[in-house]
């Protein structure tokens, strides 16, 4: 599978990747507090000092449908020849889906089910995340909530030609959000490992990005430490190469519903059942496992997940993992978050994506998704 090519710590090289495109009309879709916040504006400026220059930043946090067909009407009329994303994780997917929308002719529907043929643009697309976090610049996925629905997209067309990691981008985050955006690295990272479609090469990239993690997202969170930061975009950008190749599992699946319905952040989310689901994967049978590899292949992968953290059993290992979200100041209860009743824990569970539940090396029943979920703090 192609890979975008990489700048490190340089947004000031957009200028000359555009000017070996020839590029002179640029289209960017920004996350507008994001791009002033972190210092984008500036360190592009002189990329962009001789070129028109028409951007799109009317969208909310978690893509939608909506906000898609406004950029596409104004990216329509641009005329542009280059397209950048500049922001968090609704930038990118955003980009992505506009640049994939405009290149088609099948029915929207189509498209969003995912039951025709995705046609290539001849737009290039440079990516430039201002957190480290999400992995969308290393993706060919993008995601899309559609009348409350999500869609997930997935075709190499989507992939940015150019991914921008620039530290410089995150220094200004909180450490809220520098927390969050973590967490959605680890959690991609330890779901890649164990994920049926892993490979070799993909689980190079996640146990790299985890050796990054672990020691990095404190030090960036509580001090904002430059090397840490630097850390993180590489931690993140080695997830969602990890990712890339397998996609997400369980705790992925149960996590939109959790952000979309209770408003709880995208990564923090994701990590809240992370360690459940880790123990629940660690108890597979042969009559539940979904990996053609075997029981002893997914038990050796949470046993490896869990020497990472020092962890020598599975109950450590889901421990450990409260403890490291404890210590980024993260909430560790679904209650304390206010999904604290019996209804609220069966709308989780009736929102899960089954795709991502089929990516999952332990198969998870209905029943059983239900208990976990109630049995959660």
């Amino acid at each position: 599978m192609p890979q975008p090519q990489i700048q490190y710590g340089r947004c000031e090289s957009v200028g000359e990747v555009l000017a070996a495109w020839q590029a002179q009309r640029l289209f960017c879709v920004m996350d507008r507090t994001a791009m002033e916040a972190s210092g984008a504006r500036e360190l592009l400026s002189n990329s962009w000092a001789s070129r028109h220059v028409d951007d799109f930043d009317r969208f909310q946090v978690n893509p939608r449908l909506e906000d898609a067909l406004l950029g596409l009407e104004k990216f329509r009329a641009s005329g542009c020849d280059a397209l950048l994303a500049v922001g968090g994780g609704t930038a990118m997917d955003l980009a992505k889906v506009i640049r994939c929308l405009a290149a088609q002719r099948s029915p929207l529907q189509h498209i969003l089910q995912g039951s025709c043929c995705i046609a290539a643009s001849p737009i290039p697309l440079i990516a430039i995340p201002t957190t480290a976090g999400t992995g969308s610049e290393a993706t060919h996925f993008a995601v899309l909530y559609a009348d409350g629905v999500k869609h997930s997209l997935a075709d190499h067309s989507l992939l940015p030609e150019v991914a921008v990691l620039d530290w410089r981008l995150t220094q200004s985050l909180p450490p809220r959000i520098t927390a969050e955006t973590g967490l959605d690295a680890m959690c991609q990272a330890i779901e890649s490992l164990w994920c049926v479609n892993s490979t070799a090469q993909s689980m190079a990239y996640a146990e790299e990005a985890l050796r990054w993690i672990l020691p990095h997202l404190p030090a960036a969170v509580h001090r904002g430490d430059p090397v840490a930061r630097q850390a993180m975009c590489r931690a993140a950008h080695l997830a969602g190469q990890a990712i890339n190749l397998t996609k997400t599992t369980a705790p992925h699946a149960v996590s939109y519903t959790m952000t979309h319905d209770f408003g709880v952040p995208h990564g923090h989310a994701v990590a809240l059942t992370l360690g459940a689901f880790l123990q629940f994967n660690a108890e597979v049978t042969s009559d539940d496992c979904n990996d053609p590899r075997g029981v002893e292949h997914v038990r050796d992968t949470i046993a490896r997940i869990g020497s990472h953290f020092g962890s020598h059993s599975p109950p450590q290992t889901r421990a450990l993992l409260d403890r490291f979200l404890g210590e980024l100041g993260c909430e560790t209860s679904l209650s304390r978050l206010g999904i604290d009743t019996r209804s609220k824990r069966q709308q989780i569970a009736c929102g899960v994506n089954l795709e991502r539940l089929r990516n999952n090396p332990r198969q998870i029943t209905p029943q059983q998704l239900d208990e976990l979920l109630q049995a959660l703090p």
